[in-house]
This record gives C-alpha cells, sequence and structure tokens, in this order.
C-alpha cells in the first residue's frame, strides 16, 4: 500500500465518530456462574432450564445486555472444589455466585481480585465474605438472604400449621453454623422444645430424618443450606416418608411437594443480581456496593402435601399465603 493510502486510511479512522470507534472496541463481559442445584449444562447459554441463572439473564436482558453479544457466561455447578476453583482460575470480568454452601468460601480463599456478586448469602458480615453491609471493604458485594434474622419467624409459622407439635428439628450444616444458636436463641425465649440436627455430608440425609423421628419430631425446619438444597427431592420424599410436616426457606422445595416456605423470592434476588454486575462493568468498585436486603418474602403452601400428611390448615393461615399449591 502507497504511502499515501495509509495516511488516508489512519487519518479516516481518526475521524470516526466517537461512537463508532467504542462499538468496534468493545469487550464481550465474561461472567462466571456459581450455582447449586443441577448439572454445569442446565446453566448454560442464553436458555438454560436452571430458573435461578435464566433470572439473572433476564435481569440483564432488562438492562439492555444481550448474550453473545455484550456478554457470554461460564457456568460451574458448586458441589465440586474443583469446579470452583477452576472458575476462580478463568479470565472473567465478574463471578455471579450462590449464597449457599461452600462456595462463596472457596471463591474468598480462591480470589482477590474478580468481583463476586454474591446472590442471598446467609449473614455475610458473620461469614467473613465483607466488612460491613454499608461498605464491603473487598471485592463481595451483592444480597444477603436474612436467614439468621427470619429463623424466628418460620418457626412461629410451624408451630402455627402445627400447634400440637411439642418437638420441632432443626436441621442445619456446618457452612452456616449461626442457624442453629439463632433457632435455639428463639425456642428458649418462647419456651418451645428444638431438636438440632447436624448434616455433615449428603450421607447423613437419611440419618438425619431418623434422628428427627426418634426424638418424636412432630415438625421440622430446612434452612437455605447450600448442601441440603442440592437434595431438595430427596428431602421432601423423606419428609412425606416420615410424615412431618416441613417448613423451608426456598420455595424450591415446595415446587417439587414439599409443605410450605417462607422467605425472599431467590429467582427475583438472581434477577436483581444483574443490577450489581451492571455497576461493576461500568467500573464501580465492589468494595463501596452496599450488601442489599430482601424487602419483601413470601408464603407458600403446597396444600395437596397437606392432605398427603392428614394436615388442615386453618383459614388464618391460608389467607396470608402468597401462593397455595391446590
Amino acid at each position: 500500500m502507497r504511502r499515501r493510502e495509509i495516511i488516508a486510511l489512519v487519518g479516516g479512522a481518526a475521524a470516526w465518530p466517537i461512537a463508532a470507534r467504542a462499538q468496534l472496541a468493545q469487550k464481550i463481559a465474561h461472567i462466571g456462574i456459581a450455582s447449586i442445584g443441577g448439572p454445569t449444562a442446565d446453566m448454560t447459554g442464553p436458555l438454560p432450564p436452571n430458573r435461578t441463572v435464566r433470572a439473572f439473564l433476564r435481569g440483564m436482558a432488562e438492562l439492555g445486555y444481550v448474550y453473545g453479544r455484550d456478554f457470554v457466561t461460564e457456568p460451574r455447578g458448586t458441589n465440586s472444589i474443583a469446579a470452583v476453583a477452576e472458575l476462580a482460575g478463568l479470565q472473567l470480568d465478574v463471578i455471579v455466585a450462590t449464597g449457599g454452601g461452600t462456595s462463596l468460601s472457596l471463591l474468598k480463599q480462591a480470589t482477590t481480585t474478580i468481583p463476586v456478586v454474591m446472590t442471598a448469602a446467609s449473614d455475610p458480615v458473620r461469614q467473613g465474605f465483607v466488612q460491613s453491609l454499608a461498605h464491603p471493604g473487598g471485592n463481595f458485594t451483592g444480597m444477603s438472604m436474612q436467614t439468621l434474622e427470619l429463623t424466628g419467624k418460620r418457626l412461629e409459622l410451624l408451630k402455627e400449621l402445627v400447634p400440637g407439635a411439642e418437638v420441632v428439628a432443626v436441621f442445619w450444616d456446618s457452612t452456616d453454623a449461626g442457624l442453629w444458636p439463632a433457632a435455639a436463641a428463639v425456642g428458649q425465649a418462647r419456651g418451645w422444645k428444638l431438636l438440632s440436627v447436624e448434616v455433615r455430608d449428603a450421607a447423613q440425609i437419611a440419618e438425619a430424618f431418623k434422628t428427627a423421628a426418634t426424638a418424636g419430631a412432630g415438625a421440622l425446619l430446612i434452612p437455605a443450606s447450600g448442601l441440603l438444597f442440592s437434595h431438595a427431592s430427596q428431602i421432601v420424599e423423606l419428609a412425606a416418608l416420615s410424615r412431618i410436616p416441613t417448613m423451608y426457606e426456598l420455595r424450591s422445595y415446595v415446587d417439587v411437594g414439599g409443605l410450605v416456605s417462607y422467605g425472599a423470592n431467590i429467582e427475583d434476588i438472581w434477577r436483581r443480581a444483574a443490577t450489581y454486575v451492571d455497576k461493576i462493568l461500568k467500573g464501580a468498585n465492589p468494595a463501596e456496593l452496599p450488601i442489599e436486603q430482601p424487602t419483601s418474602f413470601e408464603l407458600v403452601i403446597n396444600k395437596r402435601a397437606a392432605v398427603a400428611l392428614g394436615l388442615n390448615i386453618s383459614p388464618s393461615i391460608l389467607i396470608r399465603a402468597d401462593e397455595v399449591i391446590e
């Protein structure tokens, strides 16, 4: 190419509109997804079967992002330590991570540079992921699910639902060791007899139900534990076989046949996570993005499960339900 042509080409490029040059230089964002519940294939692509990941993508679309043009996702399940470590080793702009299980702890150890948006962390300050709700102070930000604060409310609803239950069992795992002390404090204040049932791994789930049944538990509380949630269908089946009315934190259990749930809408939380990702992709520092807490909660009742248990739910509870599955 002759010298005059080169000069003309360079000069012409400099004269392009700023917006056009920015569009050519646009970088496709790579967003990591660390989620519980189902194989990685169910979280992959622009229309994944996984409902929570799909809710996040819907939130991105609402903000004007187009999958494949503006961003792509790199999903991994959180049941494998290797999978979380692999995710942290990729060249990612941000990671959206479930608040349950050990995934957040593993990510905390694995990276101090990749921004991590938590979806529904149980208690991020106590768990050491952030310094405070107002000033996270590191590479973690996102949302808290108020699991501990609402433990008392779930127990109250459960006792109202099953007034004859003299013993209420509470399942919990070591990834959220604060759950049982919070429940025990509520039980002591109300004069309720609660049974602590720690579940250390999936192999102990069936034994945990035997422990509850042997102790005469008339009701059961299942929190938003990553370990327990990844075996939701098994837990719902065992609860039905044990004939123990069970209150869950997440409605996903009710969708697969569980009795009742009370908590924040997890899909809405994942959708809202997109607002954090948007800010981070535009240059915001996660250390300065305050942790949000849900402001609305839903009570979901599965009437078919109640009938199978021979449980008569009072009209005063049904009228308060946000949804009743007939």
